[in-house]
């Protein structure tokens, strides 16, 4: 059954003071260190006639007094204040507000008395269409396009219109749920076929579409298997990891499921899917409401970031599908869909959106946050998800099962106005190619970072002349933390290809902070630097190349 979750974290509480005369208020009084209470206490009563309430072990007293400028006389009195309220952090009043428990679960309006004005962020909802006329998405659509046929407005399935509502439905407007990120603006593309499956050239289109569009955010709330034990069963694809490249490369988030395990060989499933298991994509697993991670959320070791719940989850559906229940009176929502979303629908399909709206959160109050300070700060600062908080599954820190924790978006948001994480000006630089960076010049310096879960391998291309020598040092900045360097022939395509090793020309003898060598070139061609993180964590590190 399903609980009702009340959305504000704070609530007001009543002083038992005793009543006072009229035109008196309540206030507080400091005691300096060594006063004795009873006898302030005392001195109170007999100054003003009112009992004081003992704040122990605070060394403060309340006292419910029309005459508080004769409490400063009272020996052993430090201070005296009115006892001033707060205000509950704000609380959407849409109707369906009390059983959207996620909300409060991430503490997304926490931080808030009123709503800031927030920039604008255009995110990309790449599924199954989306009801765009749905009266939850007024004037939220600014682009739509269909990359399999038919119209991107029809969403036959309801699961791109439920992913949609759950990022952008409208907050405070009277009616339904409240979505997440107030400031989104959706592109909506629909890949999504009459067969139910998603051709990954249209995933590769649709991506494309949404960055050119001006997409801060891509939610990609699907996934193919990944079994790097079995490459007969494994499903990457070059053309999906180049588009994600593309996207990252131009300033966009990408958000992804780790996927559900009913679609993989066993269950619980070891491997995140595809596109979550690619470098920079934020994978999402699910967790419920007692904080346990469902069987159903699949594993992962390093591609799985960072979990939100994703257990009974209330959003809006397509009308048209809902009017076949006309008895339900909550048309256009999932209580009035098919029986797997009417009682909550459940899957990393519908954690996803919600780690993309936090994400466009925190871009409509910073825009100039790159992708990887967006995912730094939203993986960094969720909460632990562990036996203690009631995942008896997950280990203390982060873990196969949910990543670093929970999502947590009012200390996310807190951390907006410290330190913020440091850039990197090279991404998405993760492999040989066209995938690399190029450096140009003599004398070379380059300042950048590498991040075991989500960025491995940094790769730069280096032009050389037939018998030009090249000296390459690498520094790491952090202790603790062991890098490799390694330089690679020009006909090399990927550093990740089995079969392309022997085209590895110069290699770190072991792990370390320092590593170096020298090369000189047996023809003219474009050679390729490559970085590697080899421990858990993440590190700075210093490159310099000095050619001859």
């Amino acid at each position: 059954m399903r609980r009702a979750v009340v959305l504000a974290a704070f609530f007001a509480a009543a002083w038992l003071g005793l009543p006072g005369t009229a035109g008196a208020a309540r206030f507080a009084v400091g005691l300096s260190t060594g006063a004795n209470r009873q006898s302030v206490e005392k001195a109170i009563e007999a100054r003003t006639g009112a009992r004081a309430r003992d704040l122990s072990p605070i060394p403060a007293l309340v006292v419910t007094s029309s005459h508080p400028f004769s409490l400063r006389g009272v020996p052993g009195v430090r201070y005296v204040e009115p006892v001033i309220s707060r205000h509950l952090a704000y609380t959407p009043t849409d109707p369906l507000v009390a059983r959207q428990w996620y909300l409060a679960q991430s503490r997304f309006y926490e931080p808030w008395v009123t709503l800031p004005k927030f920039e604008q962020v255009p995110v990309a909802i790449i599924d199954s269409g989306v009801d765009t006329a749905h009266p939850e998405l007024a004037e939220k659509v600014i682009g739509k396009e269909s990359f399999v046929g038919g119209s991107p407005s029809v969403d036959k399935l309801g699961h791109g219109t439920f992913v949609a509502g759950i990022i952008a439905a409208g907050v405070d407007n009277g009616i339904g749920i409240a979505g997440l990120a107030p400031s989104a603006q959706l592109l909506v593309a629909k890949v999504v076929n009459a067969s139910h499956s998603i051709p990954v050239d249209a995933e590769a289109a649709a991506i494309r579409w949404a960055v050119d569009q001006g997409a801060r955010v891509i939610n990609l709330s699907f996934g193919g298997i990944r079994d790097p034990l079995d490459p007969d069963r494994d499903t990457y694809s070059r053309l999906e990891a180049d588009a994600i490249s593309y996207a990252v490369t131009n300033g966009v988030v990408v958000v992804a499921a780790v996927g559900n395990s009913d679609f993989a060989p066993a269950a619980p499933w070891s491997f995140a899917s595809y596109p979550a298991a690619l470098p920079h994509v934020l994978g999402v697993s699910a967790y419920d409401e007692k904080g346990n991670v469902p069987k159903f959320s699949n594993r992962d070791r390093i591609y799985n970031d960072i979990a939100a719940p994703g257990v009974d989850i209330l959003s809006i559906f397509p009308r048209q599908l809902t009017a076949r229940y006309p008895s339900c009176s909550e048309q256009g929502y999932s209580t009035c869909g098919p029986d797997e979303y009417r009682t909550g629908a459940q899957g990393t399909s519908f954690s996803a959106p919600q780690v993309s709206a936090a994400a466009a959160v925190l871009l409509s109050l910073r825009p100039t946050l790159k992708p990887e300070q967006v995912t730094a700060l939203l993986e960094r600062r969720a909460g632990d998800l562990d036996p203690k908080s009631g995942c008896f599954s997950c280990a203390e820190g982060r873990d196969p099962l949910s990543g670093w924790g929970a999502l947590d978006v009012a200390t996310a948001i807190s951390e907006l106005g410290g330190r913020l994480p440091a850039r990197d000006h090279y991404e998405a630089n993760d492999d040989a190619g066209r995938h690399a960076y190029e450096l140009v010049g003599a004398d070379l310096r380059v300042k950048a970072t590498v991040d075991y879960w989500d960025d491995q391998d940094d790769v730069y291309a280096i032009r050389l002349r037939k018998g030009q020598s090249m000296y390459v040092g690498l520094t790491g900045e952090d202790p603790g933390v062991d890098l490799d360097l390694a330089l690679w022939l020009p006909q090399t395509l990927s550093i990740y290809d089995v079969r392309t090793t022997r085209l590895r020309a110069r290699a770190s003898a072991r792990p370390g902070g320092r590593q170096y060598f020298s090369f000189r070139a047996h023809r003219t061609a474009r050679y390729f630097v490559q970085v590697r993180i080899s421990t858990p964590g993440w590190a700075r590190y210093r490159l310099a190349i000095v050619k001859s």
